[in-house]
């Protein structure tokens, strides 16, 4: 009896129904898209983050965060133990890190013309900065010892392109390279030569000494800064600092905008709810002589009430349920217009909309309150 009585009910007002039904469904659309988006956005945030380059360097105590751009020499203080350095890396090593180099810095010659010279992991330079533009192709192997990747200006100084040769000199040894591509890095990289490290090993007559290590760490600025702290303490001697500009700067944006679909969710479900309102507060009025042949037949408050309410519930459920499924596709059109990438559907979000939906009609069905002081014998004398 209850069923059918809600279904007749459902049937009876749909004109009614349908506006707040669609009201429902809209705000389930965008809540559902936003919240698909708030799940996937960490990874999202990170990928375009990572475009900045990176933004942890482990480097000697005392010595600048600058010499990434710097020069060392085989006899100098800021030289680290390559073996140990790394090794403990290896240890502490999560998913969050993108891509990490070791780096040497000689200052060689071509043509009597000195030029910086980073030995480097070669292979790994896309990852710490996938702006770099490359004419030509990347080196693919660390151990590479007959190719090198030169900058913009040092190409342009020495007249280079993609496939010729290049010889450089340091302290009477002498070494060439192959150019496989010609970077447009900007700042200090365009003026550098990117060779492997063993080959600049070999120049600057050493063996297992860098100058610093440069890494990628996804995540927040708080979890990059934790695992700096880690890096920190299993590393005494060397200092390990985040590039604050771009780690909180990362982290900042995250919370921000996490900040903004919170707030943005609850401004929705408080338009549902004053939508939902609305339409309650007309069949209220309308059902008034319902509620009164209701109640002169026996049937208790609670019970009328509950009807009501189910229909709302039923309202909101329906309208969660296609909104989420619409949300989906607004998602990924956001992702597309913001990230350059589609948005993965989060099945969690299903239910979470359906409550939240049905969680906001019920508020909304506020007005029903006002039947329970309908009265039959003025319902049934036609007042």
């Amino acid at each position: 009896m209850f069923g059918r009585i809600l279904w007749k009910l459902l049937r009876g007002n749909r004109g009614r129904l349908a506006v707040a039904l669609v009201a429902v469904t809209s705000g389930a659309t965008v809540i559902s898209g936003l919240l698909n988006l708030q799940f996937d956005m960490r990874e999202k945030l990170t990928r375009e983050f990572r475009l900045l380059g990176a933004n942890l360097v482990i480097s000697r105590s005392g010595t600048s965060e600058a010499s990434s751009g710097g020069v060392g020499t085989p006899d100098s203080p800021a030289l680290m133990d390559q073996g140990a350095v790394l090794n403990r890396l290896g240890r502490l090593e999560t998913g969050d890190v993108v891509g990490a180099a070791p780096f040497l810095y000689i200052v060689a010659r071509n043509q009597d013309t000195p030029v910086v010279v980073a030995g480097t992991w070669v292979d790994q330079l896309p990852k710490l900065d996938p702006t770099w533009k490359i004419d030509g192709q990347w080196v693919a192997s660390r151990e590479d010892d007959v190719q090198c990747i030169l900058g913009r200006n040092a190409a342009r100084q020495f007249h280079f392109s993609p496939g010729d040769k290049i010889t450089l000199n340091y302290l009477g040894r002498s070494a060439t390279f192959g150019i496989a591509g010609v970077v447009d890095a900007g700042a200090a990289a365009d003026n550098q030569i990117f060779i492997s490290l063993p080959a600049a090993e070999t120049l600057a007559a050493t063996s297992g000494q860098i100058e610093l290590v440069q890494m990628s760490v996804s995540g927040t600025a708080a979890s990059i800064g934790e695992y700096a702290a880690k890096l920190a303490s299993s590393l005494p001697g060397y200092d390990v600092r985040p590039i604050r500009q771009v780690t909180e700067a990362e982290g900042n944006l995250l919370h921000r905008t996490r900040l903004l679909i919170a707030s943005m969710v609850a401004l929705i479900l408080a338009l549902t709810a004053l939508c939902v309102l609305a339409t309650m507060a007309a069949l209220a009025m309308e059902r008034r002589e319902d509620v009164g042949l209701m109640k002169a037949l026996g049937g208790s408050m609670a019970r009328i009430v509950g009807l009501f309410l189910a229909e709302v519930g039923v309202l909101g459920a329906a309208g969660g349920l296609l909104g989420s499924i619409a949300g989906i596709a607004l998602a990924r059109w956001m992702g597309e217009r913001v990230f350059g990438a589609s948005i993965a559907a989060r099945w969690e979000v299903f239910p979470l909309t359906i409550a939240m939906m049905v969680i906001a009609s019920m508020a909304g069905a506020l007005p029903l309150r006002a039947l329970g002081k309908v009265k039959p014998a003025v319902i049934l004398r036609g007042e």
